[in-house]
């Protein structure tokens, strides 16, 4: 199972997957997550729903693929705040690791032993924690967006005279 980043959705729509012409990936989503295979999380939720454009409509339409931090999210919160200040990050770092979308996302995959999906890249920085950091520190596993579409086999495959699929 897979929990989603923000630039996941962002970056679908604004580059490659487009409401416009590239509305079956939009659809694979809302069809894994019926599956219950693809979520997101309510930080991201509130992320997308602030741009106050299409996105955040497509987002406050499907509120339910957002979760929201049970008490298991609760416990995992504990050990990534845990994990990031016994690194060799700048303390400012780790505040704002503590205060984004991005720490609840990894505590709450760690928690429910899901998949994060980004589109960030480790980095060897003490300037700011990156998902993939945090995940490889407490054992998540991490993929790009690519990577999940390709192991899930997802096809977005033009049909018909109009060009559906």
């Amino acid at each position: 199972m897979y929990l989603l980043d923000a630039n996941v959705f962002i970056q679908a729509k604004r580059l490659h997957y487009g409401f416009d012409f590239c509305p079956a990936f939009w659809s694979w989503l809302e069809r894994e997550h019926a599956n219950a295979r693809v979520f997101s999380i309510e930080g991201v939720f509130d992320e997308l729903v602030a741009g106050a454009d299409d996105l955040a409509s497509w987002a406050q339409s499907r509120r339910h693929l957002f979760l929201r931090p049970d008490s298991e999210t609760v416990s995992s919160l504990s050990a990534t705040s845990a994990w990031a200040t016994s690194q060799q990050y700048d303390p400012a770092a780790v505040n704002t690791f503590l205060q984004v979308a991005d720490y609840y996302l990894v505590a709450q995959a760690h928690a429910l032993g899901f998949t994060v999906v980004t589109h960030e890249i480790a980095a060897n920085s003490v300037k700011k924690i990156k998902i993939p950091d945090a995940c490889i520190g407490l054992g998540v596993r991490v993929v790009t967006p690519y990577s999940m579409l390709r192991s899930e086999r997802a096809r977005f495959v033009l049909g018909g005279p109009q060009g559906d699929s």
